[in-house]
This record gives C-alpha cells, sequence and structure tokens, in this order.
C-alpha cells in the first residue's frame, strides 16, 4: 500500500545486515541545482530487522514525532546535559555520590543513549567489584538519566529499561524475610477463628505498609466498592485508593462492624498507633498469635534464626506478586510506589477494578 505523501517511507537496503529495513521521514523539499526541479529530504527514524517493524517504527514517529538529532547523544554528553540542571538543586555530598556513580557506568560513556540495551546496563552492574549498596547508587543514577532521556525525547518511554537490572550480590535483606507459601496457608488455616489472623492476611493481601493499615478510619473504606483510601504517606504516591481482595473481603467486613472509628484496633476497639505502640502490638498480639501458630521464627540464609516482624508482610505481598508474573507498574500502584520511568509517573491510570482483577491473581 502507497504511504500517504509527506507520511515517510520504508526501503529494503541492500547486502547482508543484521537490520536491513530503513524508516525515513520526510524533512521538507529543496530545488535540486542541475535539474532545478524540487526533490524531497528526509531524515533518517532507524534501521529495522523487518518490513513490519520499519512500518511500525515510522507510524510511532508521525503518531508522536521527537527530535531525531536528540537520538544520536551519548550516554556522557546526556549525564552532562542532566548535570546542568540537577547539580544545581542538590547538596555537594549528593554530587559527589553521582559522580562515583558515573565513573562506574564507564563502558556506556561513548555509546548512544538510544542503542544502550538491559544487557549493557547489567553488565556495568556484573562486572563491577562494588559492593551492593553502592551499586544500588548507580542504579539510582540509570534511572535519573533514563527519566531525563524520556523527557527529552532522547528515547521512548517504553524503553525505560533500569527496572529490569538486578543487583544480585546481597539483594536479600537482612530486615525482611517474606512469609513463605507453607506459612500464608497456616494462617489462612487459623483465619476462622482469630481476628489478628485476619489482620495479618490483610497486610500481605494488601500490600500496604503496616502504619497505613492501622491509620485507615472506618469511613475510609468503601466496602461495597472493593477499596480502601489511604489518606496520607511519606510520598505523594502514598495517597491512593487500595483495591481489596476478595479473600479478605470478609475480613474487612468483620472490623468495619465493630463500629469503631479506626477500622483495625485493640481488643478496647482503641486505634493502634503503630508509630508509637509497635513495641506493644508486637507483644500483645503479634508474637502470641505466630507463636501459638508456630511460624513466628524462621532460618535465615546464613542459617540464623530470625523473627518475623509486620513489615515482612509489605515483603511477602512483593514476593508473592513477582512470583505469580503479574504487572510491575500496577504493583507499585497498588503499594503507593513511585513510578520507574517518565511514562508511567504521566501517562498511566489504573481504574480501581483493573487492579483488583490483577490483586484477586495472588
Amino acid at each position: 500500500m502507497r504511504l500517504p505523501n509527506g507520511y515517510g517511507n520504508i526501503s529494503k537496503l541492500p547486502g547482508a545486515r543484521r537490520n536491513p529495513w530503513r524508516a525515513r521521514k520526510t524533512a521538507g523539499w529543496v530545488i535540486d541545482p542541475e535539474s532545478k526541479r524540487s526533490k524531497q529530504t528526509y531524515v533518517t527514524i532507524g534501521y529495522y530487522p523487518s518490513k513490519q517493524a520499519a512500518l511500525q517504527a515510522l507510524a510511532a514517529y508521525n503518531e508522536n514525532p521527537y527530535d531525531i538529532d536528540a537520538r544520536n547523544v551519548t550516554f556522557a554528553e546526556l549525564y552532562e546535559k542532566w548535570c546542568e540542571k540537577k547539580f544545581e538543586k542538590i547538596a555537594e555530598s549528593n554530587i559527589k555520590g553521582y559522580k562515583a556513580s558515573y565513573v562506574v557506568c564507564e563502558p556506556l560513556h561513548d555509546m548512544k543513549f538510544g542503542d544502550i540495551k538491559l544487557s549493557h546496563l547489567q553488565g556495568v552492574i556484573d562486572q563491577s567489584d562494588k559492593n551492593p549498596p553502592t551499586l544500588k547508587k548507580v542504579k539510582v543514577l540509570m534511572n535519573q538519566l533514563f527519566d531525563f532521556a524520556v523527557a527529552n525525547d532522547v528515547i521512548p518511554k517504553d524503553k525505560h529499561i533500569v527496572d529490569y537490572v538486578e543487583i544480585r550480590a546481597g539483594e536479600q535483606s537482612d530486615k525482611h524475610y517474606r512469609f513463605t507459601n507453607d506459612e500464608v496457608e497456616a494462617l489462612w488455616r487459623w483465619s476462622d477463628n482469630n481476628e489478628y489472623v485476619q489482620l495479618i492476611l490483610m497486610l500481605i493481601y494488601s500490600g500496604v505498609r503496616p502504619g497505613e493499615l492501622f491509620n485507615v478510619k472506618a469511613t475510609s473504606v468503601d466496602i461495597d466498592g472493593h477499596y480502601f483510601t489511604i489518606q496520607k504517606g511519606k510520598n505523594d504516591n502514598a495517597v491512593r485508593k487500595v483495591p481489596i481482595h476478595d479473600r479478605t473481603y470478609p475480613f474487612f467486613k468483620h472490623w468495619l462492624s465493630k463500629g469503631n472509628e479506626y477500622l483495625i484496633t485493640n481488643r478496647s476497639g482503641r486505634r493502634i498507633d503503630f508509630a508509637t505502640q509497635h513495641r506493644t502490638f508486637c507483644n500483645s498480639y503479634w508474637i502470641p498469635v505466630l507463636k501459638e501458630i508456630g511460624i513466628y521464627n524462621y532460618k535465615k540464609e546464613n542459617g540464623e534464626i530470625g523473627e518475623h516482624t509486620p513489615d515482612d508482610t509489605r515483603h511477602t505481598f512483593t514476593t508473592m506478586w513477582k512470583e505469580k508474573k503479574l504487572d510491575e507498574a500496577m504493583r507499585r500502584k497498588i503499594q503507593g510506589h513511585s513510578g520507574k520511568g517518565i511514562g508511567e509517573i504521566v501517562y498511566t491510570h489504573y481504574d480501581l477494578q483493573i487492579l483488583r482483577e490483577e490483586l484477586n491473581k495472588l
């Protein structure tokens, strides 16, 4: 099919090439000095392995044009442009940290930013002799540069790939250990007769911070709508509506039926202020319940014996979600995390029903 005038074109280049299909966009018209006739000029969008891929790239460009010349900027050049804006707003100690992370990224410095793939980023992490905390800072820098690249049309938003970079060594937290699948099943077996076991499952299957659930008032629960609202949090993303999992829905109804001001209370119907009464809650409810079930203690990877903490519920949610290979952007939305790229922060909006459908796959 003939493409519309001014739309651009695709063509297959001769020879054995990995990406033989070229997509070009019409840039304008010039007068040929010899023939005195006008002719089109083009800018190349990219080279692709198939005709279909080239057509898709051309269509994507026509739908959302970007600065093609910007695609030639290198990692080092983009870093310098990012520094000009970033370093005006942060302390000298943070500047030194970013500069140190940039040095670790030396294999990327001369690469065109648009050519950087996940394997390149992962290679920087895997081949470095730095410790995990340092590598996490390197990943932070990568993430900020990719945000900057998306915002400035250097790469499209779907090429923001930093979220998939893994820091394998030391990745397991010493602070939070998930409840195993067997332990979660044990909680379900005990849930009929103990409302504080129900509370633990409400935390696990909502993914919220324990303090967030304890701060929920009864008026913030829309039981017919199957969600509750977090009214305040540690960042803007923490203020959100959280869907209620179908399996824990009866537990929310039970706690709501008590008629107290706050959804979760102590046995006297009073609020549990998790920030100031953390130890009291653990000694009075958390530890006795888990010890009775027989799942309070667990063995760490180094053989030491640890004790489950309330924050382990949130870690359990995250791990279960990833094991099921569910949508990561939806998980961050439910848990109140910041988006991993400009596209997710600005363009993504999930209806509560869609979030709940994904949640119910746990």
